[in-house]
């Protein structure tokens, strides 16, 4: 356990590309889908010799496999959203003790001690199911702003409540129900952060983030929008302050492949696959290839400009038998 808390003592590129060639050596024998997939695609992980190198796992496989190498159960399995017919993906979280110090880092990082903060979390979809990781953090948050709350489809009472509130605010919300709450109040926010975060999960019109972060700010009297990027495959978070434009804690790495070749890393600036290194994923796969699509830059931070459709990728359909 103390090993796995190390990643969040890495301040330098040495320091995380050490760590990342050492939890890939051991998740390429411990973790079984990954290390099958390795074979599929022929990777020697003994000649790989640096993060370059490091192959990505598809976020797929969290659908039909167990993607775990704990010695133990898993204290938690937290699990995607998924419409009707769909599988959701399932994530065995070896430590809870670990999911709270990233997500607790991770905030303190971009927004500072969370007691100086309430968080209000309008988040309907998330609570009306089970397993989501995203609330987990929100309820593990609110407790350590020791003021906001979760707010179902009441929205009255959330703006009320924030009205009232003296102390500087988050709004935590999905976006389709941050529409919903600017269409039917436009209430004007006043020391308060807007952030959205899982998109419209088909309740709404998928629009581009532009457009549907100036509707935000307009209906909310905001300057930016602020957004968190997290999924259930990961255990970390980045975030954005507006723009689109999010940033990673240390220990948490994005690169951008071909759309259609996911062995080709792409150059800074170009649009492609977003990959992912969380080295958080300790007790899972740190090395996710997802299906979102956006452009990495040289300071680190990333954009996201959408999801790759439902073709088949090359080489993301090998374990999906």
């Amino acid at each position: 356990m103390k090993e796995a808390y190390k990643i969040f003592d890495i301040t330098t590129d040495e320091e995380f590309n050490r760590a990342a060639l050492e939890i890939f050596r051991r998740q390429a024998v411990e973790c079984a889908p990954y290390r099958d997939y390795l074979s599929l695609i022929g990777c020697r992980t003994d000649e790989v010799r640096s993060i370059e190198e490091i192959p990505y796992l598809p976020i797929e496989l969290f659908k039909t496999h167990e993607v775990y190498c704990g010695e133990r159960e898993p204290e938690i399995v937290f699990t995607s959203s998924a419409t009707t017919g769909m599988t959701p993906s399932r994530h065995p979280m070896y430590s809870l003790e670990m999911y709270e110090k990233a997500f607790t880092r991770a905030f303190e990082i971009f927004y500072g001690e969370p007691s100086k903060w309430s968080l209000y979390a309008l988040l309907p979809n998330y609570l009306r199911r089970k397993g989501s990781s995203l609330v987990y953090m929100a309820d593990r948050l609110i407790r350590a702003c020791g003021s906001g709350g979760f707010y179902l489809d009441d929205y009255e009472q959330l703006l009320h409540d924030m009205k009232n509130d003296p102390k500087p605010k988050i709004l935590l919300g999905v976006s389709y129900a941050l529409w919903d709450l600017v269409e039917q109040y436009a209430p004007r926010l006043t020391d308060t952060i807007v952030m959205e975060t899982g998109g419209m999960k088909g309740y709404r019109e998928e629009l581009p983030k532009e457009e549907f972060h100036k509707i935000l700010c307009e209906g909310f009297g905001v300057k930016e929008i602020h957004s968190e990027y997290g999924m259930a495959e990961l255990t970390s978070q980045a975030y954005s302050s507006g723009g689109n434009i999010f940033r990673t804690p240390r220990w948490m790495k994005v690169t951008t492949y071909d759309i259609n070749d996911p062995f080709c890393p792409l150059k800074l600036g170009s649009r492609g696959r977003l990959n992912i290194i969380d080295l958080a994923n300790y007790w899972s796969c740190a090395f996710i290839s997802t299906q979102d699509v956006g452009h990495t830059f040289t300071d680190g931070s990333f954009e996201i400009n959408g999801r790759i459709g439902h073709a088949d990728i090359r080489g993301c359909n090998l374990l999906v038998q």
